[in-house]
């Protein structure tokens, strides 16, 4: 099922939670409400409900208007934050409890009920838990069954609003490749509320980005991640070191380090965005850059070593972050409180009255 969202926007009391904006989504696709706290993404996700209401716009759902539509009457399935299981229910009595409340026309008979019960169940691979009580179970379970009894009703739209917000790291990354998995198989057309950036990029076909309830970019994770289109999505997706520079003699300058201008960039004052990735690490300048820093912090994470390093000599608003393979780190043999330099390989640059950035490379020479 299509959704088509057309000129949304909400105000609660004097506070504009949704500038008017648009969006559609395709037939199948899982789209991610990407986001801080207060940018709109939970209210966009229950105006599309039903939930709340829109001050102004439209919502289609296909070819059927549902703007005016109650909640009920719009086939949606939600899985809120906190699970919303009946504690005095058992399992298989949450995941029948949307069916058993339809309007006698609509509602299945017992045994259709109990046989598309079992059928949930084996589905979110939980059938032997059926007669436990959401009490006993854990937090990636209670989800799943959540999530089953939203799918029960058979909607054709699923929204989520943080779905995995309360779980632990390894639960939650289970579930988001189960959750894809599912989605793949049955093809409904699903929305998610979340303000982690990883899941973000590996749950959704496209990822919405929001802030002060407005759309700042729509894309598919790899060319949001690689091409963010504003200083606003850069911040918020990825981890970037932010260089400050004054363009001198072909240089950008803060105080005592310096970054080379690639051939081709305009000499222009403005910000250099350069992702954690991005950067050789040595212990001497380089002829691209003379950027010296202190390292604060050695944090081993997973496959890579993340430096936690002070600018020394000049000045930048956050410790910088620097991502490096364990054997570039080994070979190195980096430690706490010694001085490094750091050469970026490829970054984006702001110009002070740009909106947009433009996409710079070096070639190293060590």
């Amino acid at each position: 099922m299509s959704i088509l969202i057309e000129n949304i926007s909400k105000k609660f009391g004097h506070f504009q939670a949704l500038s008017p904006l648009s969006l559609d989504i395709s037939e199948g696709e899982m789209i991610g409400l990407l986001g801080p706290s207060g940018s709109g993404k939970t209210t966009l996700l229950r105006i599309i409900a039903g939930l709340e209401g829109a001050d102004s716009g439209r919502i289609q759902f296909g070819d059927r208007d549902v703007t005016n539509l109650h909640v009920r009457d719009r086939r949606v399935g939600f899985v809120f934050q906190n699970y919303a299981l009946f504690r005095h229910m058992t399992v298989a009595d949450n995941v029948a409890f949307g069916l058993e409340v339809l309007p006698r026309k609509e509602r299945p008979s017992r045994a259709e009920i109990q046989k598309r019960v079992q059928h949930l169940l084996e589905m979110v691979q939980l059938e032997h838990l059926a007669n436990r009580f959401p009490s006993q179970l854990s937090g990636g379970q209670k989800q799943r069954i959540a999530l089953a009894r939203a799918l029960a009703t058979q909607p054709e739209v699923l929204l989520l609003d943080e779905p995995f917000g309360a779980l632990d790291a390894k639960v939650r990354k289970e579930l988001r490749r189960w959750l894809r998995g599912l989605h793949d198989e049955l093809g409904f057309t699903s929305v998610f509320v979340t303000h982690d950036q990883e899941e973000a990029l590996e749950l959704s076909d496209r990822v919405v980005v929001m802030s002060n309830g407005n759309i700042e970019q729509i894309d598919q994770p790899g060319t949001l991640y690689a091409s963010p289109n504003s200083r606003f999505v850069f911040d918020f997706l990825g981890n970037a070191n932010v260089f400050e520079g004054k363009t001198d003699a072909g240089v950008w300058r803060n105080g005592q380090a310096s970054i080379a201008l690639p051939n081709g960039a305009q000499q222009e004052d403005g910000q250099l965005y350069i992702r954690s990735h991005e950067f050789f690490v040595s212990t001497e300048a380089t002829a691209q850059a003379d950027l010296p820093l202190r390292v604060i912090a050695i944090n081993p994470i997973g496959a890579e070593v993340r430096l936690e390093l002070a600018p020394i000599g000049w000045q930048s608003n956050d410790v910088w972050e620097v991502d490096l393979p364990h054997k570039a780190f080994d070979k190195n043999g980096f430690e706490k409180g010694q001085t490094v330099f750091v050469t970026p390989k490829a970054g984006y640059f702001f110009a002070h009255d740009a909106k947009q950035p433009v996409e710079i490379h070096w070639s190293i020479t060590k």
